[in-house]
This record gives C-alpha cells, structure tokens and sequence, in this order.
C-alpha cells in the first residue's frame, strides 16, 4: 500500500470503496440504460441549459425534482471514487479534479450509451448536473472525512522510498560505500 499506517485498514478501506462503487454503477446503468416502453419521446437536447430552464418553468416541485435527481444520480461517485482511490494525504484540489473529470467522463459514458437504448434520450443538461452533483458530494463530505481519519490514524503520512527505476524499494534504499573503488 501506498499510505497509511496500517496495511489491512487501508486494503479492507478501499475493498469497500470498489464494491459500493462498482454496486452504485450498476444501478446507475440499470436506471439509464435500460429500454423504456413510451408512447412518444422527446428530441435529444444538445442545447446548454435548456432542459434546466423548461424544468424550472414546470415549477418549483417539479423543477425540484427534476433538478434534484440529475444532481443526485452520481453524486455518491464524488465520494466513492476517493475512497476506492484509498488516498487519505492528497491535496484536495488535486482530489477533487481527478474526482470530478471522472464523474463527467462517466456522465458522458452514460448519455453517449443512452442513444442506442429505445425511450432514453441524450440530454446535454444530464450531464452538467450529474458533475456538479460529483462535485457538490466530493466537496461536502470527502475533505471532512479525510481529515477525521488522518486524525484518528495520527502521525505523518509515510513516505515511501522510489529507485532510481521508478519502482518502489520494498525494503528502503540500498546503502552505498563510500572510499571503496571498482575492481581493475
């Protein structure tokens, strides 16, 4: 492992982190991708923002709604995926970039799916509001979690100790001698 002071802790942490993460996008992908049977469907939405605007022009419960489960639909991968990433000293902007550039990635793996699937419909606005509920989730609750635990662990982060190479040296750096010369 590359953190942390006990070993097992952090392999059991992140063993958790992948199988919700990995449960949470299959149920993500049961929900959109599955063919729905509709009496009509309505034209892709390649527009920035217009389904938002039509969603609030429905009113405020509606739009609520609406709102709501684009925002919530991945929100639990801003927390997920850091906690499958097992990162616990980590700048938190650098988190929260790699956190939200992969939850648009996976949004967008989902609408380019959804146009091969009968009654789903590609929306441009999903995506916004699904990486902004990424977003929103990782800002919220990863910083806080992660400071709690750095201070339950205690101590500093270890360090660990690369050759030359680029590969970790299990055991430390190899000592060198110093005065002594290379053979004729």
């Amino acid at each position: 492992m590359r953190q942390g002071t006990d070993g097992q802790a952090v392999i059991r942490f992140r063993a958790v982190g992948v199988s919700l993460l990995l449960a949470h996008l299959l149920l993500v992908g049961w929900l959109t991708l599955r063919p729905l049977d509709v009496p009509w469907m309505d034209a892709a939405n390649l527009s920035p923002f217009a389904g938002i605007r039509a969603d609030l022009s429905l009113g405020p419960a509606a739009a609520f709604r609406r709102i709501g489960g684009g925002l919530l639909l991945l929100a639990p991968l801003g927390v997920l995926l850091p906690m499958a990433g097992g990162r616990l000293y980590v700048s938190p902007w650098l988190s929260l970039a790699r956190t939200v550039a992969a939850g648009s990635l996976i949004s967008l793996a989902i609408e380019l799916g959804q146009t091969g699937v009968p009654g789903q419909v590609v929306d441009v606005d999903s995506l916004f509001l699904n990486t902004a509920g990424v977003a929103l989730a990782h800002v919220l609750v990863v910083p806080a979690c992660r400071a709690r635990l750095r201070r339950r662990g205690g101590g500093a982060p270890r360090t660990r100790v690369v050759s030359r190479r680029g590969h970790e040296a299990p055991q430390g750096s190899t000592p060198t001698i110093s005065g002594v010369g290379m053979a004729p």
